[in-house]
């Protein structure tokens, strides 16, 4: 993986097949370092909180096409049970 940089997220590193992802696609790479520091940690929750593997590559590609049309988070996302407590009720009693 090229030595590039990589804007982080507040609470949440960004995990490295992310990583890969960015480092692979300069677009998105610079779209990525363009966003806040909040906005990129909800992105990185959005893709590391859910439990199968094809889900989480579903939201890779879905953070990649959502950053080429624009959009800054993920939407329709209840935010960083992480960050924000009162965010925790919308993942049931998963522990975060």
């Amino acid at each position: 993986m090229p030595n590039v940089a990589i804007g982080t997220g507040v609470v949440h590193t960004v995990p490295k097949d992310l990583k890969e992802v960015l480092s692979k696609n300069p677009k998105v790479l610079d779209l990525w370092n363009k966003l806040t520091p909040l906005a990129r940690n909800e992105w990185i929750c959005y893709i590391t909180i859910v439990k199968k593997a094809e889900t989480r590559t579903d939201h890779i590609v879905r953070l990649q096409s959502d950053l080429l049309e624009g959009e800054k988070r993920p939407c329709c996302w209840p935010g960083c049970p992480h960050r924000r407590p009162s965010a925790a009720k919308w993942f049931g009693k998963k522990k975060v």
